[in-house]
């Protein structure tokens, strides 16, 4: 199959699977709102395509990383409540208050920049506190509420609109002890908040595992990201799922790789493949020479180990992955012909790459597959 799209590489974002995915979230949270998390230029499948499906689809909150992707989101002309959920440097205060991006709060430095930033434009810094429960990384110790909340008293410029925390390690394992653990810690802290004046609108604790697992966790929003592209955030999640008896979410993969072939060459058996010399053939071959590599992020690990699909049937990888092209053996697939479809990631005919089985040979997580699919390449949604 010719691809004839005018590109030598592109993700397909099937909108149909992503709001399938949608829908199988909301059945499971019923009234509690979902966030769709875009950031990482929404897990690789492309920010401003997911941000128009949300739109679409009626969300009123999209999550980002950064100011950036925040700002990049506004000039396009998304009005949804964007919240920031990583650092908002003290420089990039203004900008974000000026742009009415919320921003995830803990420290109590940016609680008076935003405050800053707000009296000068004659606006208000809309933030999330963010809690400490048990992960170490963001988040205000419980220890140290009191004088946060003693402090945004002082600044009226700040409205306290949300309070979230996030879980460690939910996705691994079927144990719940340390996510209940956080939970009760996440309660606790809102409690205290409450008991000492702050008023929180909006709480919110559940990521994709917590909302398919943990109705407790629901709250107010929900920040769906791996989930709502069709991806389960692990084996684990699948399993603890089963065996509370809950019906499994019918999650869709909502991207697919592709990609043409550039060069088809036959090579004599005894033939070294690719830099290094680590493949080298058994018999007369042939190879199909493919326009992608490392830099847009087809991990140099699949090296020998990972194949493609061309025409429904799979082509071996064959040597080290280079910077911009890989080559696979055709030697077994007959017509293979210049500029063919071949598919990296996703289905072709009864076929089917998954990020997880890219993930397992790579030695990492599906999210790593896809959020580093090289954001250059064009995303269509289809």
């Amino acid at each position: 199959m010719k691809a004839g799209n005018g590109m030598i590489q592109w993700v397909e974002i099937d909108r149909k699977a992503f709001f399938n995915n949608l829908d199988e979230f909301k059945k499971r949270l019923g009234r509690t709102e979902v966030m769709a998390v875009v950031k990482a230029n929404a897990y690789g499948h492309g920010l401003l395509e997911i941000a128009r499906l949300s739109r679409e689809a009626g969300l009123n909150w999209l999550g980002v990383n950064s100011l950036e992707e925040g700002l990049t989101l506004r000039r396009a002309g998304f009005n949804q409540k964007i919240l920031i959920l990583g650092y908002v440097s003290l420089d990039q205060a203004e900008a974000a208050v000026e742009a009415d991006l919320r921003c995830v709060a803990y420290n109590l430095e940016n609680l008076k920049a935003l405050a800053r930033a707000a009296r000068r434009l004659q606006k208000r810094a809309i933030i999330h506190l963010k809690v400490e429960t048990g992960t170490n990384r963001q988040g205000i110790p419980v220890k140290q509420l009191g004088s946060i909340v003693r402090e945004i008293k002082k600044l009226p410029e700040i409205e306290v609109e949300g309070v979230s925390s996030h879980f460690a390690n939910i996705e691994d394992t079927t144990d719940d002890y340390y996510p209940k653990r956080q939970l009760a810690n996440f309660i606790e802290a809102v409690h205290f908040l409450e008991e000492n004046g702050q008023v929180i609108p909006v709480k919110h604790l559940a990521c994709s595992a917590a909302a398919i697992l943990f109705p407790e966790t629901f709250f107010d929003l929900a920040r769906i990201g791996l989930g709502l592209y069709g991806l389960w955030p692990s084996k684990e999640t699948l399993i603890s799922c089963q065996q509370r008896g809950q019906e499994p979410l019918k999650l869709k993969p909502v991207l697919s790789w592709r990609t043409k072939v550039a060069q088809i060459k036959t090579v004599p058996a005894g033939s070294y493949i690719g830099y290094g010399c680590t493949y080298r053939t058994t018999r007369r071959s042939q190879l199909a020479v493919i326009p992608v590599g490392y830099y847009d992020g087809y991990d140099r690990s699949l090296s020998n180990a990972a194949y493609v699909l061309i025409k429904g049937h799979r082509a071996q990888v064959r040597g080290r992955v280079c910077m911009d092209f890989i080559m696979a053996d055709i030697t077994d697939i007959p017509g293979v012909e210049l500029e063919d479809r071949v598919t990296l990631l996703g289905t072709d005919g009864r076929e089917k790459i998954t990020a997880e089985q890219l993930a397992s040979l790579a030695g990492t997580i599906n999210y790593e597959i896809v959020t580093r699919i090289n954001q250059l390449i064009p995303r269509v949604i289809v």
